[in-house]
C-alpha cells in the first residue's frame, strides 16, 4: 500500500483516536488470566491487539468481540491456559511477542511463537536471556531472533535483574513471568518507562511494588497470587495522537483539540519536548479512566525552535520520536537527540530509516549510534520509505503539510497493525491522504 500526501493544508478540528494499543494489549493478557469475567471499553481493533487477542483464543479463553471496541473475556484464572493446536502467530507485533514470551515461559505446555518478516528479525535475546536465568527453556533463531520455542514444564525462580536498557516491554515480560515464579521478582529499569503493566496489575488485585534505588526505578512483585477481573475503558492513545499534535504545531493556522488522550505521566515524552520547543499546546478536562489518567489536548500552531533533546524524556516517548523529527525538521535552528538507541530495533531501524527519508525530501540531518542531529529548514516533495514500519509511514503523510510537493509513501500496508483510521481522520481535519 502507498500513502500520497499532498502538500500544503491546515489542521482544525476535535477529533478522538483510537485506543491506547499498549493497555490494549494487556488488558487482553491480563483479563484472560484473571479469575472471572473484564469487560474492556475502547479496545483497539488494530492487527498488533487482535494478535494478542487471537493469541488467547487459540489458548482456549473465551472471548467475545470486539464489537465497536467493547470486548468480553471469560478469565481461566493463571494456570487454565490450555496448549494451541499451532504456532501463535503475532504479525508485526513485537509487543505481543515479548510479553507473552514472559507469560508462556511458565505454562505446562510447549508452544512456538512465530511473526512476519519484519518481526522475525527483531532481537528476542533481551527477553530470551534473562527468562532463561529464571528457568525457562526457551530457543530462537540465529541471533536471537524468532520464532521462540518454549518447552514447557518449566519451573521458574525469580529474578533481581537490572535491565541494561530501558524497555517497558522487556520489564512487562519478567514481571508477567514473575507471577508464576517462586519469591520476588526485581526488575531495575535505568530511566522510567511505560508503566501500564504494573498499574493494571494492581488493578486486577495483584500487588506491585516500585521504589527508587541508587541504579534506578525497582519493580518487585511475588509469585503465586491471583487476579480478579475487572472493568477497563481503555483511553485513546498518545502515540496515535501524536501525529495530529505535531500535524497541528507546525501547520500556520492550525487549531486542533484531541480528546481523551492518555497522558500517563512514563508516556508524556511528546507534550514536554513539544513545549520545549515552543508548541502551543494545553490540557484540559482531565479525569481518571480506569487507572489511567486523561485529558483533551488542545493544540494550536506556534513557530517552533530547535532544542536538544532532554535524556530523561527519550524513554517517556520512545514510539514518538519518527513524529517529532518532522516536527525538528519545521523548526528553527538545531534538534539534537543522543540517548536512543532503542529506537533502531523497533519495526525498522527509526533513526536510519526517517534519517533516509529526510534525505529525500531535502532535510539536513546527521545520523549518530545513539540519535540524529536534525536542522530545520524546506521539505521538498518526493517519495520516501516506511520499511513497513506504521510510525514512519504516518510521520512523513505529517511532512506533507510544510512540503512543496506532494510526499508519496511506499509500504503502508502496517499502519492498520495500530491505527486502522488514519487516512479517514487525517482527512478530516485538514490533510489530504489518498491511500493506493
Amino acid at each position: 500500500m502507498q500513502f500520497v500526501a499532498a502538500a500544503g493544508g491546515q489542521i482544525k478540528g476535535r477529533i478522538r483516536v483510537p485506543g491506547d494499543k499498549s493497555v490494549s494489549h494487556r488488558s487482553i493478557i491480563l483479563g484472560s488470566i484473571a479469575e472471572g469475567t473484564t469487560q474492556i471499553e475502547g479496545f483497539l481493533e488494530g492487527e498488533d491487539s487482535l494478535a494478542t487477542l487471537q493469541a488467547f483464543r487459540d489458548m482456549g479463553v473465551q472471548i467475545e468481540g470486539p464489537d465497536q471496541g467493547k470486548v468480553t473475556i471469560h478469565g481461566v484464572g493463571l494456570n487454565g491456559l490450555r496448549k494451541p493446536a499451532k504456532a501463535l502467530y503475532l504479525g508485526n507485533s513485537g509487543t505481543s511477542m515479548r510479553l507473552l514470551s514472559g507469560l508462556l515461559a511458565a505454562q505446562s505446555f510447549g508452544v512456538t511463537l512465530t511473526g512476519d518478516a519484519s518481526l522475525s528479525s527483531r532481537p528476542m535475546n533481551r527477553v530470551a536471556i534473562p527468562l532463561r536465568d529464571m528457568g525457562a527453556v526457551v530457543t530462537t533463531a540465529d541471533e536471537g531472533r524468532p520464532p521462540l520455542e518454549f518447552f514447557g514444564e518449566s519451573a521458574l525462580t525469580s529474578t533481581d535483574y537490572q535491565m541494561p536498557i530501558a524497555s517497558a516491554q522487556v520489564k512487562s515480560c519478567l514481571l508477567l513471568a514473575g507471577l508464576y515464579a517462586e519469591g520476588t521478582t526485581k526488575v531495575t529499569e535505568p530511566a522510567p518507562t511505560r508503566d501500564h503493566t504494573e498499574r493494571m496489575l494492581n488493578g486486577f488485585g495483584y500487588s506491585v511494588k516500585s521504589e527508587m534505588t541508587p541504579t534506578g526505578k525497582q519493580i518487585s512483585l511475588t509469585g503465586g497470587g491471583k487476579l480478579t477481573a475487572i472493568n477497563i475503558r481503555v483511553p485513546s492513545d498518545i502515540s496515535s495522537a501524536t501525529f495530529f499534535m505535531v500535524a497541528a504545531a507546525i501547520t500556520p493556522g492550525s487549531d486542533l483539540v484531541l480528546e481523551q488522550v492518555g497522558i500517563n505521566p512514563t508516556r508524556i515524552g511528546v507534550i514536554n519536548i513539544l513545549k520545549l520547543m515552543g508548541a502551543d499546546l494545553s490540557l484540559s478536562n482531565e479525569k481518571d479512566a480506569g487507572g489511567e489518567p486523561v485529558a483533551d489536548i488542545s493544540i494550536r500552531y506556534a513557530p517552533l525552535h530547535g532544542i536538544d533533546i532532554p535524556v530523561d524524556q527519550v524513554a517517556l516517548g520512545i514510539d514518538e520520536f519518527p513524529a517529532l523529527f518532522i516536527a525538528a525538521a519545521c523548526a528553527q535552528g538545531t534538534t539534537r537527540l543522543s540517548g536512543a538507541e532503542e529506537l533502531r530495533v523497533k519495526e525498522s531501524d527509526r533513526i536510519q530509516v526517517m534519517a533516509d527519508g529526510l534525505d529525500i525530501l531535502g532535510v539536513k540531518n546527521t545520523v549518530k549510534e545513539d540519535g540524529i542531529v536534525i536542522e530545520g529548514g524546506a521539505i521538498s516533495g518526493g517519495t520516501v520509505e516506511s520499511h513497513g514500519d506504521h510510525r514512519i509511514a504516518m510521520s512523513f503523510t505529517v511532512a506533507a503539510l510544510r512540503a512543496t510537493g506532494d510526499i508519496t509513501i511506499n509500504d503502508c500496508a502496517n499502519v492498520a497493525t495500530s491505527f486502522p483510521n488514519f487516512v479517514e481522520l487525517a482527512n478530516e481535519v485538514g490533510m489530504s491522504v489518498v491511500s493506493r
